[in-house]
């Protein structure tokens, strides 16, 4: 079954973005049906002995104090009641005084939303729609922006690096001490030559930002374990719940009104904690949009892996890879990104445009819906570069690649063109 070039072996138009949607699609169906399979195996049996021990708790109450089981349920739904205004049972800081609605607001707009805190009234519901939608699309527009600066941030590094190690392996090798002394200057020995195009790979900047995040993590889950008195593996949990904006709100941080430990400064810890939480969600976001990156690789791979030759019966004997293009007509896609031209470029092969116009043929209707879903990928891709103020100069001497990296959108078009696997000169 091949992808590519539009209908084959009567599966219609299916392009290489839609397969890579639905394999994505069919990837995120099985991983949940795996995840739903182990999570059950593991936490089947303990919620059924819990909800077995709450039963033999129950009864024992109700026969000691000799409370029917009426009003004792009563009293627990009025108990559930309080727990979702922020009453609990030990003594926990005020929710809606300014740092705890502070603290709930940064809940919200950062999408995490642990649960802990939610508003009661009518008025806050209806305030919290328009806030969150307001303060989530800020959110992510900072991550994305902090995305892009991480990722400049970390080419640059990375390609001074290279520059480095390359300028110091070519140095004996060419002798160009001696060239710079007997040319009077002209010693830079072309090292920057093959470096104008390098871009770092994913690979690397994926483990620099691993090793960010676990960093960052491990320092939150020592403070945490420290203050807070929960097991380093307990606080490695929360960690990655709140970094990763999943918030369960079993386990949070910086609740209680006071802290036991005398030596512990509140402002500070708070303070820290919300350092802690910025900082790692940031790092997590992009950590998770290079992670993506990899696994668009791999859905890549798998469809060039599928992609067998057809061996439909077609007019002429000739088979679609060996049927040679004519002038006139739009080039079909496989055979497009054989010639390395792309829906990524700005300007068309001058020959065919004379070719089109000058010859007398007629275009089938099929070659006319290409030429226009071509016109209207250009005219989409345009429109996003001047949205994100990066317009591309159009002109005929520039050459796109296709690799299945083009025309992303948000975190996607922002590693576009920014390393090495994202490239569109790959």
């Amino acid at each position: 079954m091949a992808f590519r070039g539009g209908c084959c072996c009567g599966f219609g138009p299916f392009n290489e973005d839609n397969a890579r949607f639905l394999m994505l699609a069919v990837f995120i169906i099985l991983y949940l049906l795996c995840g739903a399979a182990v999570f059950s195996a593991l936490e089947q049996p303990m919620e059924a002995e819990a909800k077995e021990r709450w039963g033999q708790r129950f009864e024992q109450f109700s026969q000691k104090y000799n409370l029917s089981k009426k009003e004792l349920n009563n009293l627990l739904r009025n108990y559930e009641e309080a727990n979702v205004a922020g009453i609990r049972v030990d003594t926990i800081r005020p929710r809606w005084d300014f740092t705890g609605a502070f603290y709930f607001v940064g809940t919200v707009v950062s999408t995490i939303g642990f649960g802990m805190t939610t508003p009661a009234t009518i008025g806050g519901k209806i305030f919290l729609i328009f806030y969150g939608l307001i303060g989530c699309a800020a959110t992510i527009l900072f991550f994305n922006l902090f995305l892009e600066r991480v990722i400049t941030v970390i080419a640059f590094v990375l390609k001074f690096c290279h520059e480095r190690r390359r300028r110091k392996a070519m140095l004996p090798q060419n002798g160009c001490r001696r060239l710079s002394e007997g040319s009077g200057g002209g010693g830079r020995c072309g090292r920057g030559e093959g470096l104008a195009g390098w871009k770092p790979s994913v690979y690397c900047v994926m483990l620099i930002l691993g090793a960010a995040a676990i960093l960052v993590s491990c320092c939150a889950s020592a403070m945490y374990s420290a203050v807070e008195g929960w097991g380093y593996l307990d606080s490695l949990y929360f960690c990655f719940v709140a970094f990763s904006t999943i918030g369960f709100g079993d386990v949070v941080s910086s609740q209680r009104l006071a802290y036991e430990e005398g030596n512990v400064n509140q402002t500070a810890y708070r303070l820290g904690n919300f350092l802690f939480i910025l900082t790692g969600v940031c790092c997590i976001y992009s950590l998770f949009n290079v992670i993506s990156i990899v696994i668009k690789q791999v859905l890549n791979w798998l469809l060039r892996r599928m992609e067998a030759p057809c061996h439909c019966p077609r007019r002429g004997g000739h088979h679609p890879q060996q049927r040679l293009p004519r002038r006139n007509v739009v080039v079909p896609g496989h055979l497009r990104a054989q010639r390395d031209l792309s829906i990524e470029t700005d300007a068309v092969n001058e020959s065919e445009v004379d070719g089109r116009r000058m010859s007398g043929e007629m275009i089938s209707m099929r070659d006319f819906l290409a030429a226009n879903k071509v016109n209207l990928a250009i005219m989409q891709k345009q429109l996003s570069e001047m949205a994100n103020g990066h317009p591309r100069q159009s002109g005929t001497n520039s050459r796109h690649g296709h690799n299945g990296f083009s025309g992303g959108v948000g975190a996607l078009g922002i590693m576009n063109n920014r390393l090495a696997e994202t490239s569109v000169d790959r």
